[in-house]
């Protein structure tokens, strides 16, 4: 089941607000507990155990924690925390990427092949489940003394599968007492309908381009190439802060705020700001649990250096079970080193437009690799956006008709639309405006939805 499916909008979402806004607010975190166990298990019934084991084993170990005499103490419940979440992560997530690894060592091709199925949203729940016990470690959130509350905050279905990573902390006094107003309901429909139009009218048209061009690169050439790459671009941007809006719209109309996870990415200029922008959740998660605690910026140039690449490899790592998010963790980790070091004093003495366009080329670049199933085909597909051989312009033909849909894209991802919709608020038409827009988005999204095949957002497999 996901965000975009019918059933989803039409049967378990309609159930799951009639019966929450009914409810006493006593037994709402219940209901809402047994819902997000139903939404996880309707696509993985064997994998709600893995859930349910991690809910028990992170509020346990938060309770034990505040039970300890010395700091010590508390340190050895939180290492063993920590272990346990990060070893259900990797057996789930990279033990046949090793174990296939270690085949191609002579002597070890007789190793077993391991195939075992990625968990939805394990990656997202477990890093939020450590961000819990760090924080219970560092004082700045009290253990949670109630199951009910704790079990809610791991599985919440709105953010469960692709995030944005919420702490606990920024969600405790929403979980005890929440105001569901009718103004905050209306800003969720709202921000829920947006999210869904980024993903079924713009993700999934961007997606169609990106797999005509991927499937042969050589005969779209180098213009077919760039034009996939920058559809890609696209896709995944529309796919992910779509559901991230979608996310935090669920969470609105449940009396819950998330976290902003995306601030318009692609207005930047340069590969720092861009990181800023993008997967903030997920930045900010390895800045505050990974990057400080190593050291940060304290402790001299090396080993600040030292410190930012383990986080963009653990970055890129954490992205998927692949030796190619590894390798687009650290092309990422080496250039906001060398803008940090070197290129950043004299990028920001360019025009604005060149200041742009060497920030997007980069994460034009970079999407290559991120969308690749593996690094050698990456580094093929890359090898035909930068020929200029008789066949650069094979795939203009397939490119020419996506011209349109390419500008409502472009607009789309900047804050133009955003602005211009500030500006008009307080006019006496605008919420009958407002309204009418919605309804015809979520009738164009579920036309769409009707037609198409499914199609899954993309960061379900992370």
């Amino acid at each position: 089941m996901v965000f975009s499916s019918l059933p989803f909008l039409f049967l378990f979402l309609t159930v799951v607000l009639l019966v929450s806004h009914i409810l006493p607010f006593r037994f709402r975190n219940f209901f809402l507990l047994l819902a997000n166990l139903v939404f996880y298990a309707y696509g993985e019934p064997v994998y709600v155990l893995i859930m349910i084991g991690s809910i028990l084993v992170n509020f346990f170990a938060g309770l034990l924690m505040d039970k300890q005499s010395t700091q010590g103490r508390r340190r050895a419940v939180l290492v063993v925390g920590i272990v346990l979440n990060l070893a259900a992560l990797g057996v789930f997530k990279y033990a046949g990427l090793f174990v296939s690894t270690l085949r191609e060592i002579p002597g070890l091709s007789s190793l077993p092949e391991v195939d075992i199925a990625l968990p939805i949203g394990i990656s997202f729940y477990t890093f939020q489940a450590v961000s819990y016990l760090i924080d219970v470690y560092w004082d700045d959130c009290a253990a949670s003394h109630n199951l009910i509350n704790f079990a809610s905050y791991i599985s919440l279905f709105p953010q469960l599968i692709a995030g944005p990573i919420v702490r606990y902390k920024d969600v405790n006094e929403q979980l005890v007492s929440r105001r569901e107003t009718p103004t905050l309901f209306n800003s969720g429909v709202r921000l829920f309908v947006v999210g869904l139009a980024k993903k079924v009218l713009l993700a999934n048209q961007f997606g169609m381009l990106w797999d005509a061009m991927s499937a042969d690169p050589v005969a779209a050439g180098a213009l077919g190439a760039w034009a996939g790459a920058c559809a890609y671009t696209l896709q995944i941007y529309f796919d992910f802060a779509g559901y991230s809006d979608m996310a935090r719209g669920l969470g609105r109309m449940l009396g819950f705020e998330f976290c902003i996870n995306f601030n318009y990415p692609y207005i930047s200029k340069s590969v720092t700001e861009f990181w800023r922008r993008w997967h903030i959740s997920l930045s900010t998660w390895f800045r505050d649990y990974v990057y400080i605690p190593l050291g940060g910026n304290r402790c001299g140039k090396l080993r600040q250096c030292v410190n930012i690449l383990v986080v963009w490899a653990l970055t890129g790592f954490w992205h998927g079970a692949g030796w190619n998010f590894l390798f687009w963790g650290f092309y990422y980790g080496v250039l906001l080193l060398l803008e940090k070091l070197l290129l950043g004093k004299y990028i920001r003495r360019l025009p604005a437009v060149f200041q742009h366009l060497y920030a997007m080329v980069i994460v034009i670049i970079g999407w290559v690799f991120f969308a690749s199933p593996d690094l050698s085909t990456a580094l093929a597909y890359l090898q035909v956006m930068f020929s200029f051989s008789s066949g650069t312009m094979g795939g203009a033909s397939l490119v020419m008709p996506w011209l349109g849909m390419a500008v409502i894209g472009v607009v789309a991802a900047t804050p133009l639309a955003k602005n211009l919709w500030e500006k008009l608020q307080g006019k006496k038409a605008m919420p009958l405006v407002e309204g009418a827009l919605c309804l015809a988005a979520l009738l164009l999204c579920t036309a769409s939805l009707v037609s198409d095949s499914y199609n899954p957002f993309l960061y379900f497999r992370f």
